[in-house]
């Protein structure tokens, strides 16, 4: 995405992400990152940023890695929604958990035609920023209307809410007519973005502004919604692949 936006070739680009928040990694905490791109470049640096409280791993896979890395910031402000909205459930947030990486999971298979899997630093990315930070406390400030979407998305104190442009642009990505996948149980095409009932709500409640963040609860508890399993089968199949989305051909 970001070679497609500024023209810097995909060899040049670099992506540094893992399981950690920047504040603790200063206070040196332990943690653990991944650097993604080309080898000539991930590698040394890999070395150079490893710290003895800070392990640096390097990988080759950097699409999957940059699309995982917006998304979670896009899942992580829902998180924060339904934590403050069900009183910290561990019960509706591992609901909530199991559908919205199951909707990363089709998502950047739309973007990658064989993404890594979930799992290992990517997952615990995921899980960090879902459970701490600045995209999940805008959740929560939002359900417990301490903030309003009429407010922005830069907050004094915090900084950039990364997650709400995000939510836009990954919508408006699959909502494209040019795209369709079979819906598992009408039977007939609809838009990617139709099969995301997490991203679909929270477009409408920050992007259109047509619902309450409240109404984020609805697309767990919606009674026609497909078991995940199906969402991820339906991405890992090898049609779904769209390189020309990212301009690739």
């Amino acid at each position: 995405m970001i070679s497609s936006a500024t023209g810097v070739p995909i060899e040049n680009i670099l992506y540094l992400g893992g399981p950690n928040i920047a504040s603790e990694i200063y206070n040196k905490e332990y943690g653990n990152a991944r650097i993604c791109g080309a080898e000539k470049w991930r590698k040394p640096l890999a070395n150079f940023l490893r710290q003895p409280h800070f392990i640096v791993w390097d990988n080759s896979d950097l699409v999957t890695h940059e699309v995982m890395g917006g998304l979670k910031n896009v899942y992580a402000i829902g998180a924060g929604m339904v934590a403050a909205l069900t009183n910290e459930s561990a019960t509706s947030k591992s609901v909530y958990f199991a559908h919205c990486t199951s909707e990363m999971i089709f998502i950047t298979h739309l973007l990658t035609e064989q993404p890594e899997k979930l799992a290992g630093p990517l997952l615990a990315d995921t899980y960090v920023t879902l459970l701490k930070g600045r995209n999940a406390w805008y959740g929560q400030m939002l359900a417990k209307g301490e903030l309003s979407p009429d407010m922005g998305d830069s907050i004094k104190g915090k900084g950039m809410i990364q997650g709400v442009s995000a939510i836009g642009a990954f919508y408006e990505l699959l909502s494209q007519p040019s795209l369709s996948v079979l819906h598992p149980k009408e039977n007939k095409p609809v838009a990617p973005a139709e099969l995301c009932p997490i991203l679909k709500r929270l477009y409408k409640i920050l992007i259109k502004r047509e619902l309450n963040p409240r109404d984020i609860l609805q697309a767990l508890r919606d009674e026609t919604m497909n078991d995940p399993r199906e969402r991820i089968e339906i991405g890992q199949s090898h049609a779904f692949y769209r390189p020309s989305l990212l301009g690739q051909p």
